[in-house]
């Protein structure tokens, strides 16, 4: 089986616009799908710098003299880049969902599929896991994660029976989750639910948008003039944050206007929303939920 399948592979690295001797970051290497196609477009002087912060990634690496594969989290990306003396760059790659490899293996706690421990950590080294968060977080604590992240109506509810649940035993695995969020879960809707909840628990395990958020700031400091950003997104909080940043350069709210009501920001977008096409969705249903949103710096 394929570690992973790159998404939207042409699409994203076309929205690089390559150039031969350019240098580019993949923050998400994974199974090396974009990075190996950047640099079957690189020239011998090109130069290409990955980041994956699981060690199962590393096992993917490229013997190419072009290329670096960094084994860290992308929120470092600008400290590591300068590390390696490339103080600016020509593109960012980034594609944010959770491989199929991590799905896929059992124990690592990613898929609703298996029963496995509570542990949902993309880098194996962290000491946060699913099981921190389900047994140690308060009631307040696991419904703002439920709510916000998982976009769960039921937040307040699953929060209060998560809480009374654990004070008989401790919930250790995904079948013991999902005993214990039965009621919430309607054999219609079960699977979608389930999706959401784990989506919570993981978001807040690995920090994923607070490190998007520092991903998106670094962005505008590492690329050069008419670089270029392009960014798979899987669900709406991602997306919005990569949409609003690239309009306006900011998260929330309005950027500062001048007296003649104009404002300046970073970056600019270039073209409008990719999504993956039927025939890439029939081949990798992984593909269905993808955003594609690419820019370039001003």
């Amino acid at each position: 089986m394929d570690y992973h399948n790159a998404v939207l592979l042409k699409e994203t690295v076309d929205g690089l616009a390559i150039k031969p001797d350019g240098v580019y970051v993949d923050v998400t290497f994974g199974g090396g799908g974009h990075s190996k196609e950047i640099l079957s477009r690189l020239g011998p002087n090109g130069k290409l710098y990955a980041f994956d912060q699981d060690k199962d990634a590393l096992a993917n690496t490229i013997d190419d003299d072009r290329f670096v594969l960094i084994n860290e989290n992308f929120r470092f990306v600008k400290r590591f880049l300068r590390f390696y003396g490339a103080k600016e760059v020509d593109g960012v790659l980034a594609d944010f969902g959770v491989s199929s490899h991590q799905f896929d293996v059992a124990e690592r706690g990613f898929s609703t599929r298996f029963e496995a421990d509570l542990d949902m950590r993309m880098n194996q080294d962290s000491k946060l896991s699913a099981y921190e968060v389900i047994n140690n977080y308060n009631e307040e604590q696991l419904r703002a994660v439920l709510f916000q992240y998982g976009e769960l109506r039921n937040a307040p509810a699953m929060a209060r029976v998560i809480v009374d649940e654990r004070k008989n035993a401790e919930i250790k695995t995904s079948e013991q989750l999902k005993a214990v969020l039965k009621q919430f879960l309607n054999h219609q809707k079960e699977n979608k639910v389930l999706a959401q909840i784990y989506q919570a628990i993981r978001i807040e395990v690995n920090q994923e948008i607070e490190v998007l958020k520092e991903l998106l700031l670094q962005t505008p400091e590492i690329l050069k003039k008419d670089g270029r950003l392009s960014f798979i997104s899987y669900h709406s909080l991602e997306d919005r944050l990569v949409k609003r940043f690239i309009r306006n350069g900011l998260f929330e709210g309005e950027p500062e206007r001048d007296m003649f009501g104009n404002f300046e920001v970073p970056l600019k977008k270039v073209g409008g929303l990719i999504v993956p096409s039927k025939e890439e969705i029939k081949q990798n249903n992984r593909a269905r939920s993808a955003k594609l949103r690419i820019a370039k710096k001003i």
